[in-house]
């Protein structure tokens, strides 16, 4: 019997085994794809902070 057809028969006769490895094999893959894209995304630059001195004396 080739892979293929085991897989079919372990899937039918544990439906509930099978899910959770399914679910378990994305929150596994998701992480290691999706936070290096979202790290490689271009940060905003920092904004300057005002001068403690023109914050006190109400400048702009």
């Amino acid at each position: 019997m080739s892979m293929m057809g085991r897989l079919r028969i372990f899937v039918v006769q544990e439906p509930v085994v099978a899910a959770s490895c399914l679910i378990a094999g994305f929150g596994l893959f998701l992480p290691a794809v999706v936070r290096p894209m979202l790290d490689s995304f271009e940060t905003a630059k920092p904004v300057p902070q005002p001068a403690l001195s023109d914050v006190v004396a109400g400048k702009k």
